[in-house]
């Protein structure tokens, strides 16, 4: 993505998007915008631009952070994840890039591995080298369609 000059799309918080933000500051990568909440941009390790985003009143938590990462999902036109085969957050990210038929290269870190997600039901595959017990709750909490499927009887 670097030799190839792509602007670069990545979030505010700990963990991976921090990671990534310091890989691409320590090369001196310029086309980069990072997107976070409004008055609350918790990292941008390279001074870049930022995409702010305002939360309704009341939100919190998860409901208040997806909100960047759906407006980074619509902007994006594609995506490259780094899943720990826990984070609600990034399955969410895939979801929400899948849902846009948008592709998504998830790399699940636990696993050693990755999978490229094109459309929803892709995503099952991914789940599937997860945290057995935190993906049925991941599931069910996402999109209940994406949970172990049950037998008809």
């Amino acid at each position: 993505m670097i030799e190839k000059g792509f602007q670069i799309l990545v979030g505010d918080a700990d963990g991976a998007d921090k990671s990534v933000q310091r890989y691409l500051a320590d090369r001196s990568y310029l086309n980069v915008f990072v997107y976070c909440m409004k008055n609350h941009c918790r990292n941008n390790v390279g001074n870049w631009p930022t995409r702010e985003l305002e939360a309704p009143r009341g939100a919190r938590g998860f409901d208040y952070y997806s909100l960047k990462d759906r407006a980074m999902a619509e902007a994006a036109d594609y995506g490259f994840m780094l899943w720990d085969g826990k984070s609600k957050g990034t399955i969410n990210n895939v979801l929400n890039l899948a849902r846009d038929n948008k592709a998504v290269l998830v790399c699940v870190l636990p696993a050693k591995l990755s999978c490229t997600v094109r459309v929803v039901d892709d995503l099952t595959d991914v789940l599937a080298k997860g945290d057995p017990t935190r993906v049925h709750r991941l599931a069910e909490d996402l999109h209940p369609s994406l949970g172990p499927r049950q037998a008809a009887g």
